[in-house]
């Protein structure tokens, strides 16, 4: 993942942890494509409470629909992975 994909992502964590939804969801929008930024989506749309867009979200990340799982953990969790 490069720089600047990563930057976003974590930004787009930081600012979903914030209740700033829509302002995440616009970042990790921009990274189409990448896995990261699409689990990050899953669970965006997992909080907004749109399961079926979550579940489409986690296969485009090629992960499991863990839409049980709680939001705020998981974006932690995502984030530790790619902070470093």
């Amino acid at each position: 993942m490069g720089d600047v994909v990563r930057d976003d992502v974590v930004r787009a964590i930081d600012l979903a942890l914030a209740g700033e939804w829509d302002d995440a969801h616009d970042l990790v929008q921009r990274h189409e494509g990448n896995a990261t930024a699409a689990w990050v989506h899953a669970v965006l749309h997992k909080i907004e409470g749109d399961i079926s867009n979550s579940r489409y979200w986690y296969r485009q990340a090629g992960r499991p629909a863990d839409v049980d799982a709680d939001p705020q953990a998981e974006l932690r969790t995502i984030r530790e992975g790619i902070a470093g």
